[in-house]
């Protein structure tokens, strides 16, 4: 029997970390975009993580990482903020198909992050449901400045850090996939004048998985 090793939380990193230092660089390989890839992937997925992201037009996952089909299980909303959808669709990811790695990715110049921001300080906030948006982002916003976290890219960590604490504390799958060392979540800060991501928030990355035949 052929034995094939499982990607640890780390290994998945890496991969993602090496797709996005290609595309930094201008030298992106492309990988698993091909018609070959395709047909591999038509009975079945088994992405190496989840991206859960702001849905911004500028973060395309694919792209910014230099992954192809079936690499990664993408979730996007604006501001990355998770309702129970989201939750689901998060768990789905890591309990059914198994992915190593939970990736929160925020950037800046987030609209979300600013209009939480702008709220605060005018005391008005958006109609409809952006404004649910908007609630949803000023919790962390509150917590960067009571922690004394004022820029805006420390009020973006703040706010990437929140979430994957949050993904913990409310879904009891991701938690017990973290603490047994099936997955790891890491928080991404990525910026989008040069298109690095930086961790800013890791829970889970080094525990080492077993391999699986």
């Amino acid at each position: 029997m052929t034995v094939i090793r499982t990607l640890t939380p780390r290994d998945a990193f890496e991969l993602l970390q090496a797709g996005n230092q290609r595309f930094v660089a201008g030298t992106p390989e492309h990988p698993n975009q091909d018609a070959t890839r395709r047909t591999e992937t038509a009975p079945s997925q088994k992405p190496f993580a989840v991206l859960f992201g702001c849905s911004d037009s500028r973060l395309a996952a694919e792209i910014i990482f230099d992954r192809g089909l079936g690499d990664l299980f993408v979730v996007r909303t604006a501001g990355h903020v998770a309702g129970a959808e989201v939750l689901g669709s998060i768990e789905f990811g890591v309990d059914v198909l198994n992915a190593p790695l939970v990736v929160v990715l925020g950037h800046d110049s987030c609209g979300a992050v600013a209009a939480a921001c702008s709220a605060l300080e005018s005391g008005q906030t958006p109609g409809g449901f952006v404004r649910d948006v908007v609630e949803r982002v000023t919790p962390s916003v509150l917590a960067a400045r009571a922690a004394g976290r004022e820029t805006a890219d420390e009020i973006l960590a703040e706010h990437i850090e929140q979430t994957v604490d949050l993904l913990l504390e409310r879904s009891r799958v991701l938690a017990e996939a973290v603490a047994d060392g099936r997955t790891a979540i890491v928080g991404l800060s990525y910026r989008l004048a040069d298109g690095s991501a930086h961790p800013v928030a890791t829970r889970g990355l080094d525990t080492a998985v077993p391999t699986a035949s």
